[in-house]
């Protein structure tokens, strides 16, 4: 039985290394796992390390309603695409969740959203400047999933 020339099974070795790194980084751009340490190819993420998508909540149907987010989740207020950048929050308690405004940076538009603090239940009180709508709904943080 032959023994492989070492500098060809050298040669295998990188260029399968180099095509599954290759692949790795195509499967993953953009998302930002790809970007840290924890995205690496030895073991497989758990349930609980999987971004998990946004609760969506339209403006135009929220208002008198009740909106759940587990605590490592977000919600994003959708349905304005005209005067996104106009919306405002009150918050009857800001330790519960925290408001972020839409903004155009140039390159994209970002809806506004309300981001959990801690657990437990306020109301959300918003109101856009531009177009005069103002939206009323409660806000349940849960724990995490």
């Amino acid at each position: 039985m032959s023994r492989p020339h070492l500098p060809s099974a050298l040669l295998a070795g990188v260029l399968i290394a180099s095509a599954g790194l290759g692949l790795a980084a195509c499967s993953s751009a953009g998302s930002p796992a790809a970007t840290t340490p924890a995205a690496s190819s030895s073991a497989s993420p758990s349930p609980s390390a999987q971004q998990l998508p946004p609760i969506m909540a339209d403006l135009k149907t929220v208002d008198g309603t009740t909106v759940s987010v587990p605590l490592d989740n977000v919600i994003v207020l959708t349905g304005d695409t005209e005067d996104f950048k106009s919306w405002t929050a009150k918050i009857e308690d800001p330790t519960i969740v925290s408001f972020t405004p839409g903004k155009d940076d140039g390159s994209a538009q970002f809806n506004p959203g309300l981001s959990p603090i801690t657990t437990g239940t306020t109301t959300v009180t918003l109101d856009n400047s531009a177009s005069g709508a103002h939206v009323v709904f409660t806000v349940v943080v849960t724990a995490k999933n």
